[in-house]
């Protein structure tokens, strides 16, 4: 089994990289060919790593190998997560990247080339996860340009998911594994809903249990769409650990079926359902049946409240479409 990593060199993939090389994340006997991809500057910083990965001696890898560009990295690739992009604040030919436009254009370009590589080299059956952001975007931009539509390709929002899970648990005093269908829906950014209405904490409705919905609105949803924010100040770093714990189980979600009753979350290409429009990356409600193969849950019954969140992301995702357009 090949899995491409990009941005290997960088803070999430040092922790995902290892969460990955640990037993039963994949659905396969196999033995892992990772590919471990960088941009020329950070080389000698991955080749450090590797030499770490060397020394862990993990019983799932079969081969370590870097690259320093994408077309030879992702040939006949199985999985590939792309970590990689470049971040609001970075400074580029001397200008500050600040706005979420430029942002999208420049890690446009960047999701051109490999989604393209992507179709061409990469397996057919190739399963394709965005981490970097802005992931819904960069997913949509990915998919199109690899005009494979056999491959699967996602954003990451099971991070949102698990935010909303943790915060959910604490006001409920119950554990994270008692809650089963919490969806979040729309872009990784905040204006993401989490939906509470339709989740379950030891087989009763949760937002009944909370009883409250004053402490929902401007509590919940702020305290989880903010949750980014909230971890830079405090750390002087955007979230790591956490955020490669997240893509380390939306892989582990798409390679073992759902479990009875659950969902997970991820985003993918929406085609109208909760009147989400079709042809952009939307987060939503998923099942996987663990051989590949993963369907959006379509039996959640949405509040005017909810209705109201959808549609304030879904159309962030339509405007950010809108500004990549000519990339797409």
């Amino acid at each position: 089994m090949k899995v491409v990593v990009t941005g290997a060199a960088g803070q999430i993939a040092y922790s995902l990289v290892p969460f990955l090389c640990e037993e039963g994340i994949f659905n396969s006997p196999k033995k892992i060919d990772l590919n471990l991809v960088e941009i020329p500057q950070a080389m000698e910083r991955l080749d450090g790593f590797v030499k770490e990965l060397e020394d862990s001696a993990y019983s799932t890898i079969n081969s370590i190998s870097t690259f320093d560009n994408i077309q030879d990295a992702v040939i006949d690739a199985d999985w590939c997560l792309l970590v990689g992009s470049i971040p609001r604040g970075i400074v580029l030919n001397g200008k500050e990247i600040k706005e979420r436009s430029d942002l999208l254009k420049i890690n446009g370009g960047i999701f051109t080339e490999q989604g393209s590589a992507i179709g061409k080299n990469a397996k057919p059956s190739c399963k394709i996860l965005v981490v970097g952001n802005p992931a819904n975007t960069n997913a949509l931009i990915g998919k199109i340009n690899s005009k494979i539509d056999s491959q699967l390709w996602m954003a990451m929002t099971m991070l949102d998911a698990l935010r909303a899970k943790a915060q959910l648990a604490h006001k409920l005093n119950c554990h994270v594994d008692e809650i089963y269908r919490l969806a979040v829906f729309g872009n990784h950014s905040p204006t993401m809903f989490p939906d509470l209405e339709n989740t379950f904490v030891d087989g009763k409705s949760a937002y009944e249990s909370i009883n409250n919905h004053d402490w929902v609105e401007n509590e919940f949803l702020p305290r989880v769409q903010q949750r980014g924010a909230e971890i830079i100040k405090a750390r002087g770093a955007s979230s790591a650990s956490s955020a490669a714990r997240a893509a380390c189980e939306t892989v582990k979600a798409v390679e073992h079926p759902t479990r009875s009753g659950d969902v997970f979350n991820a985003a993918v290409m929406s085609d109208g359902a909760y009147g989400i429009p079709e042809g952009i990356f939307s987060g939503f409600p998923l099942i996987s049946d663990g051989r590949g193969s993963i369907e959006i849950v379509r039996d959640y019954s949405l509040s005017d409240f909810a209705k109201t969140g959808l549609k304030r992301t879904a159309d962030e995702l339509v405007a950010e479409r809108n500004l990549v357009k000519d990339l797409i």
